[in-house]
């Protein structure tokens, strides 16, 4: 993950995302350096777009956060549901 983490900022900054400054990134941060990570993160970006997949990622999450708001309501419902049938069969065992 860190690896990512490097290739975003380095896009963040305007920098070429290439092996080179990714390890370079990765060695400033004390980290050990797996050149077989770097490479094969630098081949699965080749041909990405990384600020129109972060539009896109970020598009994506504010969607579940907005039906997230309207959950509870709906969650609640079943619940007071239960408790009454559990009421229900209590008072039937102790009639």
């Amino acid at each position: 993950m860190e690896y990512v983490y490097a290739a975003l900022l380095l896009h963040k900054l305007g920098k070429p995302v290439d092996a080179e400054s990714i390890t370079k990134i990765m060695q400033a941060a004390g980290a050990q350096v797996d050149e077989s990570k770097v490479k094969s993160l630098i081949a699965s970006l080749k041909d990405v777009d990384i600020a129109k997949e972060l539009e896109t990622a970020v598009v994506a999450s504010a969607a579940p956060a907005a039906s997230g708001r309207e959950a509870p309501a709906e969650v609640e419902a079943p619940k007071e549901e239960k408790k009454e049938a559990a009421a229900e069969g209590l008072s039937a065992l102790f009639g």
